[in-house]
This record gives structure tokens, sequence and C-alpha cells, in this order.
């Protein structure tokens, strides 16, 4: 009987919790249960206890989470409302300020290809617009708040960073073709030339399959690129023979190229004053000339171009003459240190300000190639001497450039290894391009 009883008992304790339990609201409670060891009988009596419990107030959810960002680049012949209808944007009172007002002048001159930036409501009204304009600032155009109509405009400063970027491609036809498939940008194609330039002659020593990796400097303004830089690193495989270079900063204001081992890869003259042209006559002791129609000697290098391209002095020096001379036509006639000048004829005119006795740099543009003088078509007459006798310059062997110091040795080795790691990883791959 006492076990019957007990079981009875038990049942009813049972039932009374969960009539207990049904009895409290579903939401909003938050019970803990203590599982304690059953004594054979509970005699306690039992009490059930329903309490109101208010729960927090949710936050309203406002407009403005609602909204989307829409991105577009500016292309050609867009006008505002192009634009606009581009990114959703429909608000006749945001195209009418985008399309009239001053402030707003700058989002009119976007070049092509610009990035803009547009936060619309559900409605496909305007809240904000963002671009970086022409100058590289930072311009927010916003909705002012409880205006149906009105815009403020805020010009922020851009935030410029500084990042690498490597490429790597294979000369299939021209270093032209090959660095736009790799996507390097032509200043940047033109520096890889200019540095390589003593060493691997473009006109006549590049080879289908050649090589290049480059890492170069890329500056952003929030985010957005607006400007290539400096190679800081490259390598060029010509014909199986690797050429690798390195940029070291040797004070605050000037760098120069070396090889991983502190050698200078600049050359005292440059091999070419004119980039990527043909040449259409070689040094020779024996060439028919075409106007004075007789065989004679060609002490110099002819470089067919348009007329127009830019002539570069080869190498620093100072400009001994600069004016007409039969024969070459408008020429310029440069020396370098000492025992060394370069000729430049048949220029179509000079550079602006060029006098005798100026300096030059290598690689300043003094002139533009032309067809003056005895010439049957636009091209460059150029020669090179030592001690006043016309060498040529596709073979003579060129002086190099002052090394790394020996006090800048351990810096210039720190900063050559981690270049060198960049360019190891692109060594080995044929992705034409790495970011």
């Amino acid at each position: 009987m006492l076990t019957q009883k007990t079981l009875t008992q038990e049942r009813k304790l049972k039932l009374r919790w969960l009539v207990a339990m049904s009895s409290l609201p579903l939401l909003g409670v938050v019970t803990a249960f203590g599982i304690m060891p059953q004594t054979g009988i509970i005699s306690a009596p039992l009490k059930t206890v329903v309490e109101e419990i208010s729960l927090p107030q949710a936050t309203p959810v406002t407009d403005r989470a609602a909204n989307f960002w829409r991105s577009e680049h500016v292309q050609r012949g867009d006008t505002v409302v192009e634009l606009l209808r581009r990114m959703n944007v429909e608000d006749a009172s945001a195209g009418e300020f985008l399309r009239n007002d001053k402030a707003a002048e700058s989002f009119r001159q976007l070049a092509v290809g610009k990035t803009v930036q547009a936060e619309t409501g559900a409605d496909g009204s305007l809240q904000a617009l963002r671009y970086l304009n022409n100058g590289g600032n930072q311009v927010v155009i916003e909705k002012i708040t409880g205006n149906k109509s009105g815009f403020k405009v805020s010009v922020l400063p851009p935030q410029l960073e500084q990042r690498l970027t490597m490429r790597t491609g294979t000369i299939k036809t021209t270093l032209f073709d090959a660095t736009d498939e790799a996507g390097l940008p032509d200043a940047t194609t033109s520096q890889l030339a200019e540095i390589f330039g003593g060493d691997i002659d473009f006109h006549r020593d590049l080879r289908k399959g050649d090589k290049f990796s480059v890492t170069y400097e890329v500056t952003y303004s929030n985010g957005e690129p607006v400007r290539n830089g400096r190679i800081q690193a490259a390598e060029f495989v010509n014909q199986g023979k690797a050429y690798r270079v390195v940029f070291f900063q040797t004070d605050s204001t000037h760098g120069d190229y070396y090889t991983p081992d502190g050698k200078s890869v600049r050359k005292a003259f440059l091999r070419s004053p004119v980039e990527f042209s043909r040449i259409s006559s070689g040094f020779t002791s024996a060439r028919f000339h075409p106007i004075l129609q007789k065989w004679r000697a060609h002490k110099g290098v002819d470089y067919a171009a348009p007329i127009g391209t830019k002539v570069k002095v080869t190498a620093d020096g100072t400009v001994a003459f600069v004016g007409q001379q039969t024969g070459y036509g408008n020429v310029i006639m440069v020396n370098h240190q000492g025992r060394y000048s370069t000729v430049y004829g048949h220029l179509s005119r000079f550079a602006s300000g060029l006098r005798r006795g100026q300096h030059v740099g290598q690689g300043e543009v003094i002139g533009y190639v032309g067809m003056t003088g005895w010439a049957t078509g636009p091209h460059l007459h150029y020669e090179f001497r030592i001690d006043g006798e016309q060498r040529d310059p596709l073979r003579v062997a060129l002086p190099n450039a002052t090394p790394i110091s020996a006090s800048q040795k351990a810096a210039f080795e720190e900063t050559s290894r981690r270049l060198t790691d960049n360019l190891g990883l692109l060594s080995n791959t044929s992705v034409a391009k790495l970011d």
C-alpha cells in the first residue's frame, strides 16, 4: 500500500508541474531547473507562481538601414543622367543638383575610368555620392537631413598609400605587346627598357620566349589606384641569360639600380637615343649613299622613326653645338667625360630652350626625329665618338657607373634580399598578372 500510495503521489506531483508550466507565458521567461536526488516521498506543499516579465523595447529599423551602395565607372560619352541611371538613382532633385550646381562641378568633369559610389534609398532617392576628383581628393556629396532637395559637398584630402604590384610576361612578338598582355603600364614598360638598355639592345636582341618579371610601386588614394611609380625590382631573361636589378635609395634625394651584388647597372651611355625604333642603316665602312649615289663609309647608326619622335641624350654631358650643318641638317653635338662625344642629326626641331654650354642629363629629351639635311626619309642619325673618332655605338664597350659604397653595403644587401625574394615568386610562374 505504501508503494502504491507513493507512486500515486509522484504521478500527481508530475501533473501539477505540467499544469504550472503550461500556465506560464511562452516568451520572456528564463527558468533555471535544479536537479536533486529523489527521497522517495516529497511532502512539501506545492505552490505555482506566475510573474509578468516585461521584454526590452525593440529598436526600430531606420530608413538608412535599408539603403543600397552601388559602384560604377565613368564611361566615354557618359552624361550625369546616364551615370545615375546605371546606379539606379531615381531622384530628380539630385539630378538637377549634379547637372547644374557649381559645388558639383568636379563630378561633371570626372575622367573616363573614375569610380563613383552612390548610396540610394529603397525608392531610388540619392542619399550620398562618393568619388575621387581628378586632383585625387575625395569628394562626398550628401543629402541634407530633413531636406528633400538639399545637398552638401565635402572635399577631403586623399588618403595615400603605396603598394607593390608584381607583373610577369613572355615575349611573343614585341615588348609592348607582352607588357600590354601582362597589364604593365606603358610608363613602367619604358622604365624597364631604360633600366636594361645598357645590356640589352631592344632593337636587335629581343627573342620570342624572352621573359620579364617586374615589381613596381602603385600609389592608391582611398583604395583607388591613381599613379604608377618607380620599378623597385626587375628581371629580364634575354636569350637564356638572366639580368636582375633592384632599386636602392643612396640618400634622401638620389637612388639608382644595381645588380643583387651591388654593381650599378646604369651605364655611362644608353645604347640607343630613340625608344623602340627600327635601325634602317648600321655602322659600316661601305654603304651606297642614297643621295650622293656613291659608296662611302657610314660611321653612325640610323634609327627610322616617325617625325616628332623624342630623341634622348645617351649620357650626362654638355651641349657643344646646336644648329644646322650641311648633311646633318638640324644637329646637336654633346661632349661627355672629356674623351667621349655624341651626335644627333636630321632633327625636325630642338628641345625648347636648348643652348650651347647647357648641361644635359642622361635620358633627357634634347630633340625630335626629322628628315632635315641629306635624308630621304624620317630618321635619326646617331654617332658615338671616342677621342673624336666614330665608333659603332651598338658594339663598343660602355663604361659602368659607380657601385654601392662600402658604408651602405649592409643596408643594400637587406633591401636587395627582400626585393629579389619577390622576384623569386614570379620566376617560375606563367601567370601574366599578380597583385
